[in-house]
């Protein structure tokens, strides 16, 4: 996937953010909280935090490896945009953002309300 079209499956999606940030990589975030990140330049694919339970499957196939500073908080980053098939990206993007956004404070997933 590439910006435009990561640009365009979120959105829609309620208190989705956008900007840049390290100069150079385009950052989604739900209320401050990062889902993605992608090199404005392309020169990788995306990068996204993904279920705990399923970091290690993921990272066990070809070209995704454990996302460099955020390994640790369970992100991926996809060495090239085919190393997932895309509607596996949207898929994996949503369910983080999801995931994110339930574990906000109350009041703020209110505030976000669809």
């Amino acid at each position: 996937m590439n910006v435009v079209k990561v640009r365009k499956l979120v959105s829609g999606w309620p208190g989705v953010e956008e900007d840049l940030k390290w100069g150079c990589d385009v950052v989604w975030s739900v209320a401050g909280k990062m889902f993605c990140v992608l090199p404005e330049d392309q020169r990788t694919g995306p990068c996204f935090k993904v279920p705990d339970e399923d970091f290690l499957a993921i990272t066990d196939r070809p070209s995704i490896i454990p996302a460099p500073y955020l390994a640790r908080a369970k992100w991926v980053l996809l060495e090239n945009g085919k190393a997932m098939p895309e509607a596996e990206q949207r898929a994996a993007i949503r369910t983080i953002y999801e995931l994110i956004r339930a574990k906000l404070p109350k009041k703020t997933q209110r505030e976000l309300a669809d």
